[in-house]
């Protein structure tokens, strides 16, 4: 009672809650409401001189076949005071390690998890993705594991086909032909299995938007902000003009950035853009002609 009089005479009060020191108070006066809460996450905390998160591990995930409930030995090769081990229990250790990570696949669906994952980690490093991409990924790929679809296929090929529906359905630009150069996947593959995933899903793809292709494709050729907006403004008038259905939004965002690179007389060539986009220079000129004539 004594704590909300004291509070209620400080007319611009606003509450903070400190979770370092566990405390809930006010900032302008800085009187204590309420201490000694209780922290509701994740404990990271170590109790060595380094940020060492080994204690806790990593959070629940999708994107590991055990979703990251299972236990592994730890590498550091120390008993319990810190010491070094001895070079025999060093090789006992080992041994014991290779056998906990054989032992946490067991299954053949177990397997074909690890390995797809292990493979999404490669792919979330190349093409520079979220940690949210990589759970619709791995969200997707489990689901369409359930279903029996990743039958008959490889993994590989199946895995960049759930990214590429992924990217998709959050909206990201990232092209099939980026997906496979960055695996060892052709693309006939990738498409293949594109095909067959939203078919059998039943998935519903949002349209790709060019507008959202413009700026990467700007910042891989190293365009001025100015050409940059002046190809968002060209792209925009082209949008309300034409219908862009059956049209490439990778080469319709790349062409619009050629255009604006011409209007500023910038120093890049079509070739410059084309290899940027992934796409053709024949693609760009046919489109180049289509915009102007729109205009």
């Amino acid at each position: 009672m004594k704590r909300i009089q004291k509070l209620a005479e400080c007319e611009q009060h606003v509450l903070v809650n400190d979770v370092e020191h566990g405390e809930i108070l006010c900032r302008i006066c800085g009187h204590v409401i309420e201490d000694k809460t209780e922290e509701v996450g994740a404990e990271w905390r170590s109790f060595e001189n380094q940020q060492d998160r080994s204690r806790t591990g990593d959070g629940v995930t999708l994107s590991k076949h055990d979703m990251g409930l299972a236990t592994i030995i730890g590498r550091a090769n120390k008993d319990v005071t810190g010491k070094p081990l001895a070079a025999s229990m060093k090789s006992t250790i080992e041994r014991l390690r290779m056998w906990d990570s054989r032992t946490q696949a067991y299954s053949a669906g177990d397997r074909n998890l690890r390995q797809a994952f292990s493979e999404l980690v490669g792919l979330k490093e190349k093409l520079g993705l979220s940690d949210a991409i990589i759970e619709k990924t791995a969200y997707i790929y489990r689901k369409a594991h359930e279903r029996r679809i990743t039958r008959g296929r490889t993994i590989s090929a199946f895995l960049c086909a759930t990214l590429y529906a992924a990217c998709r359905e959050t909206e990201t630009p990232r092209t099939v032909k980026e997906i496979s150069k960055s695996s060892t996947v052709k693309l006939k593959q990738i498409n293949k299995c594109y095909r067959i995933l939203v078919e059998r899903m039943d998935l519903r793809m949002p349209v790709v938007d060019p507008m959202q292709i413009v700026s990467r494709i700007a910042n891989k050729v190293g365009v001025s902000e100015k050409t940059k907006r002046d190809a968002l403004e060209i792209l925009k008038d082209y949008e309300s003009r034409e219908a862009l259905a059956g049209k490439s939004p990778t080469v319709i965002a790349a062409t619009a950035v050629y255009i604006a690179i011409t209007k500023n007389y910038e120093r890049f060539t079509q070739r410059d853009v084309a290899k940027a986009a992934n796409v053709t220079e024949v693609a760009i000129r046919n489109r180049v002609s289509a915009i102007r004539a729109a205009r």
